[in-house]
């Protein structure tokens, strides 16, 4: 019987990169047939029996009700309800993930799965940069009928969505900790895991997301310092090396020199940009993100009704500046403008504790996936960085399934341990 759980949990799991990729109607029937498939050992084994005294489960248990109750405050019932009550299928892959490695703890079968998935994806964006299209002919521009090899920001299989850096992100951690564990006793693996690192954090360079692209680099200097293969000196010397393949890599691309210097230095650095800062798209977005959380400051106008208030009555939303758009796309303002101080004050203590109560253990165990799931993780919190919807499908997914790894691979962090 444990064969067959392991199967069906190992293809459903194994699938789950792809389905990302391919759309949020995949991907959510995806997580609902994993947790549907779950429930049922959830019911055959009574986990419930052992489950609810679990601390984790507590956690995630106040974070669902919250919520629910935030569903009914919403200034739109309707445009919330399945946001917040459809979190359940996210609690479900956690304990479904979790069920999985309690059953076989050593089931890395999974990341060496993702790892061909992964190595995959890094080709086709760096076959659309170099081309001007993927493998597919998708992400190529066309100005007066002449294609541009280095047009706008790659897309890969996402096709109309410029969210490739962001999928990258959401699995280079895990997939570069599965590589050092098939490293370990190779006699150059500093030299090749280095190597492979810096093509990975290419790959995301020239994408041209460059909030994902500052992610990464903060995450892989994180990385790079908390795991113990590498003395003081060889992380001092990646520290050095990371910003000069940026220069490198930034001056030889006159696209990448527009999306990263053009548009982030050169007017930082002149007098007319200090003008243009107030024409500036984010902080426009962040402006009315604070604007809708004075004007909520308390629970905000909920989760998913950023809009109706932005984009609602004309004479509000000339009054208050608003910018009429789904998201603020930054995490902080989303919180604050959607879930008020309360809200954001208990959201940020919920995954905060999720994230680091187990930080102790992960760094003495020095086990690589958790550790890559945990810099994934934290890049996720860093201050005024644009972000996607944080309760979006795809974002999300991406951070469920890298907090389930967190606690899953370990024996003294699994929920069923």
């Amino acid at each position: 019987m444990r064969i067959i759980q392991n199967n069906i949990f190992f293809i459903l799991l194994t699938f789950l990169p792809i389905s990302i990729i391919v759309g949020p109607a995949v991907s959510l029937f995806n997580i609902v047939l994993i947790g549907t498939t779950y429930s049922y050992f959830f019911f055959k084994y009574d986990h419930f029996k052992f489950l609810h005294k679990n601390d984790t489960i507590k956690i995630f248990f106040i974070l669902y009700l919250y919520l629910i109750f935030n569903t009914f405050i919403s200034l739109s019932f309707e445009t919330s309800v399945l946001r917040n009550f459809g979190f359940i299928r996210f609690i479900m892959l956690f304990l479904a993930i979790n069920y999985l490695f309690h059953i076989d703890i050593k089931n890395t079968r999974i990341f060496s799965l993702w790892t061909i998935i992964f190595l995959f994806f890094i080709f086709d964006v760096n076959f659309e940069r170099f081309t001007g299209a993927n493998i597919f002919g998708w992400g190529a521009i066309s100005q007066d009928g002449k294609t541009l090899p280095h047009g706008p920001r790659v897309v890969s299989f996402f096709k109309d969505e410029p969210i490739a850096a962001a999928f990258l992100n959401g699995f280079i951690f895990l997939i570069l900790g599965q590589i050092l564990n098939f490293l370990k006793n190779q006699k150059y693996k500093k030299t090749i895991f280095l190597v492979i690192l810096l093509i990975f954090f290419f790959s995301v360079l020239i994408t041209g997301e460059r909030s994902n692209s500052l992610k990464a680099a903060f995450g892989l200097l994180l990385f790079i310092f908390l795991i113990d293969i590498f003395d003081f000196r060889s992380k001092l010397i990646f520290l050095i090396t990371l910003p000069i393949m940026i220069l490198i890599t930034v001056t030889n691309s006159d696209y990448l020199k527009i999306r990263y210097h053009g548009q982030i230095f050169s007017k930082i650095l002149t007098e007319k940009k200090f003008k243009n800062i107030e024409e500036n798209i984010y902080l426009k977005l962040y402006k009315s993100g604070f604007s809708v959380f004075k004007n909520y400051p308390l629970i905000g106008v909920g989760n998913k009704n950023y809009r109706i208030e932005t984009c609602g009555d004309k004479k509000k939303v000339k009054r208050n500046d608003y910018y009429c758009i789904t998201h603020p796309h930054q995490t902080y303002f989303e919180f604050l403008s959607e879930h008020g101080l309360i809200g954001t004050l208990l959201l940020l203590s919920l995954f905060f504790t999720l994230i680091f109560r187990y930080l102790k253990v992960i760094i003495l165990s020095q086990n690589y996936l958790q550790i890559g799931a945990f810099v994934f993780l934290t890049t996720n919190f860093l201050p005024l960085i644009p972000s996607g919807s944080f309760f979006s499908d795809f974002n999300l997914s991406l951070f469920i399934l890298n907090l389930s790894i967190l606690y899953a691979v370990n024996k003294k962090t699994n929920v069923f341990s």
